[in-house]
């Protein structure tokens, strides 16, 4: 029984899996966090999607694919952010136009080059494909984006509640605001492999929802994200051996589960509260 338990373990291309979650968890989560907080849930999904341009570009150019990805990122996150400063259209909108365009000229792209196995992986994950530079990578980026929100995360937080104040405090807002552009596309980069670019959109959000529900402090927020990130990450590339599926739909059926028990027991909160008054 222990050893079928344990089984997973067994091989290199699982433990390389579980490595590559527990990786990418770290840095999503915690910015899951502020994008929830700050209302941009739907930005991850632009930048996301719109990143496949540049990496089509970067295979048939034969760059490396996350400087692609990086370059197409961040012309996605300024564009955005610009338009959505500079002009009367709400930011949603301005995110569903430059989303469209970049993601209409990347599969026009995609469809134009020969089918190639290492780009469907980046559309929809590989994480049972993953080697050594693979995860030397991905921990590289998730360092980088990890120790620069902890250390602004105060900063980022009154930037989100209260761009405003966080102006008149003398912060940077621009900087905090395209610094913030700048480590979404970084994250997406880093968790190509974990989830594909169809899929990470999850990663940006759940965990922040999650945390969201069932703590009431920031700080908390942060702590339960990661450890909710970790854990379903884990949970879901586990359960995906038995079950013979892919996983990173398994891991996103993990955070949905997650996410209703976290509803439903705000939900029993709330009403218990209702009835004690």
């Amino acid at each position: 029984m222990i050893e079928q338990l344990l089984a997973p373990l067994q091989y290199a291309f699982m433990q390389n899996a579980f490595w590559i979650a527990i990786i990418v968890s770290i840095p999503t989560a915690l910015l899951s966090c502020f994008l929830v907080l700050k209302g941009w849930a739907l930005m991850g999904d632009a930048i996301s999607h719109a990143v496949l341009p540049g990496i089509v570009l970067a295979y048939i150019f034969g760059f490396p694919l996350i400087l692609g990805a990086f370059g197409a990122g961040m012309f996605t996150a300024l564009a955005t952010g610009y338009l959505s400063e500079n002009s009367r259209v709400k930011q949603d909108t301005v995110m569903g136009v430059v989303f469209a365009g970049m993601f209409g000229l990347g599969i026009v792209l995609y469809v134009s080059v020969s089918t190639n196995v290492h780009l469907d992986h980046i559309l929809f994950g590989n994480m049972l494909g993953v080697d050594a530079q693979d995860l030397w990578t991905a921990g590289l980026i998730s360092a980088f984006v990890s120790v620069a929100l902890l250390l602004k995360w105060k900063d980022l937080m009154l930037h989100a509640f209260d761009p405003a104040q966080a102006r008149a405090s003398g912060l940077r807002v621009n900087v905090l605001h395209y610094g913030l552009l700048a480590i979404i596309s970084l994250t997406i980069v880093a968790t190509l492999n974990a989830t594909g670019l169809i899929l990470a959109v999850g990663l940006l959000i759940a965990p922040g929802a999650i945390a969201f529900l069932l703590v009431r402090s920031f700080g908390r927020m942060l702590v339960v994200a990661v450890v909710v990130c970790m854990l379903s990450m884990l949970t879901g590339v586990y359960a995906s051996f038995f079950l013979d599926s892919a996983p990173a739909p398994t891991i996103v059926l993990v955070f949905t589960a997650v996410f209703l028990v976290a509803f439903s027991r705000r939900i029993y909160q709330v009403r218990k509260a209702a009835i004690t008054v």
